[in-house]
């Protein structure tokens, strides 16, 4: 891996190799999925509810000084089926296990949770696989996977449940059951992550001329600390992509699409 990463994170790597480790009778395919996929015959599903969240810590006292409002997720539930979404999924196991998640959870690969760019913690996610009809369900606590053509990153008990743990990916379709409204929230583009500090800022002072407000997110990593430049920070989804259009061909850049949850 390169000092300075473009967009794709060390997760691709750490995942190969702990399935490498896990599995030695096994390899990880990297899977070109089309959308016909979707025709594949349907068998006997399986489901499995998700981990609870854990209580949330207590709350400070509201100041007396206003704010400016957020868009709030929690007083907008999401509808059921409204939100659907079809790519590759893959999962990680070790050496993630026992880590913090984006959400400030501890990881652990035996619970059905699910790492998500753009879905809101909480969420409830319905995940087909589309090659032999399997389905879970899993609860989105982490952010991920940073790797074009990948959708959601699932834990190991829901890749299991799936029967994706040998292949290492499959061709899914996601379906939010339930939680905050995924349409709700702010959005930015990722087109950076980076080993070294400088190498960020220096990606970041190089866009902040033409894109505002262009920020760096830390992000530790069982490999190490990671420097991850972001720009913008739109009220919605779509919003978000076109504005990833344009750093990729105006900046050449690789770009992801994040919800801001900061």
């Amino acid at each position: 891996m390169r000092s300075a990463i473009g967009t794709t994170d060390c997760k691709r790597e750490l995942n190969q190799a702990a399935t490498r480790a896990a599995l030695p009778r096994r390899f990880a395919l990297v899977l070109a999925v089309a959308l016909a996929a979707t025709g594949c015959a349907r068998h006997a599903s399986t489901a499995h509810v998700p981990a609870p969240a854990p209580a949330p810590p207590p709350q400070p006292a509201p100041s007396s000084t206003p704010s400016a409002p957020a868009p709030s997720t929690a007083l907008q539930p999401t509808i059921p089926g409204e939100y659907v979404e079809e790519g590759v999924a893959s999962w990680y196991g070790n050496p993630f296990n026992g880590r913090r998640t984006s959400n400030g959870e501890t990881y652990d690969m035996h619970e059905f949770t699910a790492a998500h760019r753009t879905l809101p913690f909480g969420a409830i996610v319905r995940v087909t696989n589309l090659r032999n009809g399997k389905q879970t369900e899993v609860r989105i606590n982490d952010r991920g996977p940073f790797v074009a053509n990948r959708v959601i990153d699932l834990s190991l008990s829901a890749a299991q449940a799936l029967e994706i743990v040998g292949p290492g990916t499959a061709p899914v379709r996601l379906e939010v059951l339930s939680g905050p409204n995924p349409r709700v929230g702010f959005f930015g583009v990722q087109v950076g992550a980076f080993r070294i500090q400088e190498n960020a800022e220096r990606l970041r002072d190089q866009l902040a001329a033409r894109y505002t407000p262009v920020n760096i997110a830390l992000y530790d990593s069982p490999a190490g600390l990671f420097y991850r430049v972001r720009v913008g920070r739109v009220p919605n989804e779509a919003a978000a992509h076109q504005l990833a259009g344009e750093l990729e061909s105006g900046e050449q850049l690789t770009t992801f699409v994040v919800r801001l949850d900061e």
